[in-house]
């Protein structure tokens, strides 16, 4: 099979060093471009030193928008729709765009989240990749809300890792404030919030119960962990046949009868979902990786499907358990 030429814009930053790392290991995929405009003229491993020995590409400030099968924008959120309005590509280009700027499914992108939208994807040029926080709390309730199981307003917490709120240094992210540290951010108005209702509208039409999402920034690096409750009358077992039949198609999200753990899905673009029945209410964990399930593990999920690759391919990825 040949190869697909591929582009990676905004490739200096966590979420392109990521996608990198996996795509100069995919065997259907050809990097042509690594685009920077901070670090052009810079050898890969200059700036993502794991990189080293993998490949000889270095950043560039110019691309030719011909002859590219898919190309990825890794850019900070609301640079994405100028540079496509400066950069204009055919419509056979398939465009993944990890930033929030169309993940309201505007100018013909589809919201990338496979578990929900699959065939979509499978036939679409245009991906919106979903946010982080919002892949972990979709994925958690996702089986529930679609089965109509919530009636009122859901309770959730979730709390990430430091990479999650990118590579430049702020007062919230520097070693000294994150370690041995948690804090709350956006409490209640997370931005992730309105991709979620989107979806769950999709899912369950009319759906308006409230989201009461607690954000927390925690101290360790990689990783979302999301606990999510509502009342519920059922049996456990009940809720474990929904979700095991909702996700039984999908090779990465995996539902769990014992407990769970974030260290089992960190470096891999597995979902983890753990059900508890206690006081009247039915509790969701769930686990991914930030960077992976996250973000770029995710975006080469997309482009697996648009392509008709094996969705996994260039994912096969272990968990760093210990």
């Amino acid at each position: 099979m040949n190869k697909i030429n591929a582009a990676v814009i905004g490739a200096a930053g966590y979420t392109g060093g990521e996608l990198l790392r996996l795509l100069v290991h995919h065997p259907n995929v050809a990097i042509q471009y690594i685009h920077s405009n901070s670090q052009k003229g810079k050898k890969l491993e200059e700036v993502h030193p794991d990189l080293i020995g993998e490949t000889d590409l270095s950043f560039t400030d110019e691309i030719s928008t011909v002859g590219l099968d898919v190309v990825f924008l890794c850019l900070p959120h609301g640079e994405a729709r100028p540079f496509l309005e400066k950069n204009t590509f055919g419509d056979n280009t398939v465009i993944i765009d990890l930033s929030t700027d169309f993940r309201d499914e505007s100018a013909g992108f589809v919201y990338g989240l496979p578990e929900v939208n699959k065939s979509k994807i499978q036939n679409a040029r245009r991906i919106a990749n979903p946010g982080c926080f919002a892949t972990g709390i979709q994925l958690a309730l996702a089986p529930a809300v679609k089965s109509k199981l919530v009636n009122q307003a859901i309770h959730i917490t979730g709390i990430t890792g430091s990479t999650g709120a990118g590579k430049k240094l702020s007062d919230t992210t520097h070693f000294s404030h994150r370690n041995q540290n948690v804090s709350v951010y956006k409490l209640f108005n997370h931005q992730h919030l309105k991709e979620i209702r989107q979806t769950f509208g999709q899912l369950a039409w009319g759906f308006s119960h409230e989201l009461l999402f607690v954000p927390y920034r925690g101290n360790f690096t990689r990783g979302i962990w999301v606990t999510a409750y509502f009342p519920f009358e059922g049996e456990l077992e009940e809720a474990y046949h929904l979700y095991e039949a909702f996700y039984k198609d999908a090779p990465f999200t995996h539902v769990s009868a014992r407990d769970i753990d974030l260290k089992q899905v960190v470096n891999t673009n597995k979902c983890l979902v753990h059900l508890k029945k206690e006081a009247g209410q039915l509790v969701i964990y769930s686990a991914i990786d930030n960077l992976l399930k996250g973000a770029s593990g995710q975006a080469v999920e997309n482009m697996n499907l648009a392509f008709g690759f094996e969705q996994n391919e260039g994912l096969k990825l272990k968990s760093i358990a210990f």
